[in-house]
Formats: C-alpha cells, structure tokens, sequence
C-alpha cells in the first residue's frame, strides 16, 4: 500500500477490505463507514456491525430497508403538508426530518450528492411543488441508473424552469441546459466544444413545462440536421443524452464525483483510479449502486488515506450529531442553522451546487458550527433518548466522565484526538460549572469546537 493516493495499485485500492492487525474492523472502523454511508452510528449499531464482517455491514446498507415503503409513504404526506404552506423553505426542514428517521441512509446520502449534483434551487424554481418532485426524482435513481436519472432531469420541470430551458425554441435556442449537461453534469471542462454547446441545445428545443409539467412543443422543435461530439443528422434531446453519455470521459467524470464524495475531498482521484470502476459503471448500464458497494468496501475506503479525509457539510455534522445521540429537536430551527452555515437544502448556490471540502471551513463557519451545536443541546425541546442529555448518558452506564468522553469520542469524531485535548474534555466533563446534565453539554459542546470534529 502506498501513502500516497496519487501512487495507489487500483487493483488493491478496489479490491475488497481485509483487515488485519495494523488496520483492523473495529469501532472506528464501522464507525468511520457509517459516517461516510449515512450520516452517523448510534451505539447500537456500532455494537452490532463488529460483530459481523465489513462486507456484511455494507451489503445491509446497501439494501433497502424492509420499512422502506412504509416511510415513503409517511413522508409523501408530510411533503404534502409542507406544500399546503407555500414556503419552500419547509422543505429544508422536511428533509433533515427525513434524513434523521429514515430507515435507509444511504439512500439520502445519495439523494444528498445528486442533489448537488444537479443543483437546483427554490430561490429560483417558485413553484414548491416541482422542487419536491425533483428530489423524489433523485431519489428514486439515486442508486440506480445514472442514465435513467440523466433523462428524467432532461424532462424535470424544475431543472428547465432552472436552467431557462422551458423558454428554448428553435429560433432562439437557450444553450444554459446543453451547458450543464456537458460541463457539470456528465462529462468536465475540457471534453467538448462551444460549437457542440450550441448544436445540442438546438436538440432540446421545443421541450417546454405548461402546467408544472413537462410537454414536448413539436412545433419549437429544430428539425434541422446538428452535429456535436462527433454525431450528426435530427437530433433531439434523447439523442443527445445518449451521445453525451457515450463519451469516454461520462463515466470517468461520474466515477471521480463519487470518489471526492465518498472517500476523500483531496486531491483529484488520479485516472488510474478512475478507470477501473468507469469501466464497472458502463459494463453495468450505467448502475451506480454497484460502484457505490464496491467504494464502501474497498481497501481504499478503510485505509488511512480515506479516515477522516473529508469535512464534514453543515448537514451531515447536523444530522449526525442528532443521529448519534439518538436527539430530537426543532428542525424548523436546526433547517435555519445549517442555511446559515451555507448549506440549505433545496437552495444550493447556484448550479455548480456546494464546493464542498475545504470551503466548508473559514473562521466564521467554525464558530457558527459550534453555536449551531450548542443551540441544539440546549434547547429545551431537544430530546435525546427520549429525555435529557444526562439521562442518555446514564442509559449507557456511563458513569465517569472518562466513559462519558470516549464514548462521544467514538460516535462523533472521525480522527484520534491528542492526549490534552482528551483529559481537557475529561475535566470538563467531571469538574465543570453546573450540575452534570450542564457539564456533559458543555462537554459535547466543546468537543464540537476540536478541529477533528470538522472531519468524516
């Protein structure tokens, strides 16, 4: 193994993870999978996953959930609800609420990085309504066919209402779509031409939303013969999906996404590391669970270069703090904290989505990360466990406050703290101000504040 990403066998790098006494499946180990797959662990499952093999535990997070329709049901209603309101924002809330109880959490993970992905905002978008449908659009491919996804955004009426391709007519072709389609969407800088931008987007003419849905306007259709990425004749917006998707660099560009996303921020996954799982995806239709199983298993994953190699975004520190310490609390509020910190869902920036990585970190973030986090464990409405911070602890039989900090420590920080930092956190825990529900949110608190719990 090397050291350096830049210099890892691809064959090791994907090959499924063996432990072994320098780098066993343990608590970490599970706990670290479980960030990366979801948003965290409770200590019942972290219990429960090492006493099964790796590969078990990412097969069952790969699997939908048994209560999987049952709380896609619950949550069509409730999305509903939302949009009697008429106030996109709502739908922040209701996701994170999502997030947190469903059964499933890869499957939001994923929807969470399509979501980026294919940014689109309400800010923009007015009509709730279509924002919903877009992400239930996401959702249902998320770990399926990209090919199938790409289409159906090709048709979503969010995205063209987004990207003004709902105004694209033959005498006045909208490039925006046929834009991000190659640039951010399939294929990377570099991989086409302006001439290709403008011949494709004559293929989409005439694709139009009346009435919240999408509608195809033959006669604002450029019948006309057009030539990009090195086809020609009618083409039309299924043609140019399939083409763009027939690209070498498509499934490179895809593959290198998934990596940043889900195994380290930085740097840029060489190509030797790209290929063999673009090769995977495109011998698989274009199947992304497949590549998604085989990343969480890997050597690579597991391995130093991958432990906490990413920054956690405002929404999986939220989530996973309240997941981890089985909490509830307002979402309404919790949905403004993580705006705050930059990342609202259903409102990403613009259609580049979140930088992500390293952007989510400056001296303003860090504080507001922190306040975010004392806010939830002292709200009065927050519950964990059902009851009070001190009664989780209690639930637990963490009865010292050095059972009390490791015990944090394992669920919510990605790397090993030093030896100062633990024994402060220890003397806060067993010597601070208040009584011990009072020391033990200080002490979560704290811990928040610890450059290791910025990281996945």
């Amino acid at each position: 193994m090397a050291d350096d990403v830049t210099k890892v066998d691809p064959d090791w790098a994907w090959s499924p993870f063996e432990p072994d006494a320098k780098n066993p499946w343990d608590r970490a180990a599970a706990a670290h999978l479980y960030r990366r797959a979801g948003f965290a662990a409770t200590t019942a499952q972290l219990d429960a996953a090492e006493k099964r093999s790796p590969q078990e535990v990412v097969a069952q997070l790969m699997e939908p959930a048994e209560a999987g329709e049952q709380f896609a049901a619950e949550m069509a209603r409730m999305g509903d609800s939302m949009l009697a309101s008429g106030n996109a924002r709502n739908l922040s809330a209701w996701w994170l609420y999502r997030m947190l109880y469903t059964p499933d959490p890869l499957l939001e993970k994923l929807t969470l990085f399509w979501h980026g992905h294919f940014a689109t905002s309400a800010a923009k978008v007015t009509d709730p309504k279509l924002m919903l449908a877009q992400n239930e659009l996401l959702r249902t491919h998320a770990r399926g066919s990209f090919r199938e996804m790409v289409s159906g955004i090709a048709r979503d009426p969010a995205m063209l209402l987004y990207l003004d391709s709902a105004t694209n007519r033959k005498l006045h072709p909208n490039e925006n779509f046929a834009r991000e389609v190659m640039e951010l969407f399939c294929l990377g800088l570099g991989n086409y031409t302006e001439r290709d931008i403008q011949e494709m987007a004559r293929s989409f003419t005439g694709w139009e939303v009346r009435r919240g849905e999408f509608e195809f306007n033959p006669y604002q259709h450029d019948e006309g013969v057009k030539e990009f990425l090195g086809e020609s004749g009618n083409l039309g917006g299924d043609d140019a999906v399939r083409i763009v998707l027939a690209q070498p660099a498509a499934p490179r560009f895809i593959v290198g996404k998934l990596i940043r996303f889900f195994v380290f921020d930085e740097p840029e996954p060489p190509a030797a590391l790209i290929e063999p799982l673009a090769e995977e995806l495109v011998a698989g239709d274009w199947n992304v669970g497949p590549i998604v199983e085989r990343m969480l298993g890997s050597q690579l994953f597991f391995s130093p270069m991958a432990r906490a190699a990413k920054v956690r975004s405002p929404v999986e520190l939220a989530v996973g703090l309240l997941y981890a310490l089985e909490g509830t609390t307002n979402l309404y509020s919790l949905a403004e904290g993580v705006d705050q910190l930059g990342q609202a869902p259903f409102f990403p920036p613009n259609v580049k989505g979140w930088d992500g990585g390293r952007a989510w970190i400056n001296s303003a973030t860090l504080l507001g990360r922190a306040n975010m986090v004392r806010r939830v464990v002292d709200d009065q409405n927050s519950r964990f466990g059902g009851g009070p911070l001190v009664g989780l602890f209690n639930r637990h039989n963490l009865d010292t406050a050095e059972k009390a900090v490791d015990w944090v420590l394992d669920l919510l920080v990605a790397a090993p703290l030093p030896d100062q930092s633990r024994q402060m956190l220890i003397d806060l825990a067993e010597n601070g101000a208040g009584d011990r529900n009072r020391r033990l949110s200080d002490m979560v608190y704290t811990v928040s504040t610890l450059p290791e719990f910025q990281l996945s």
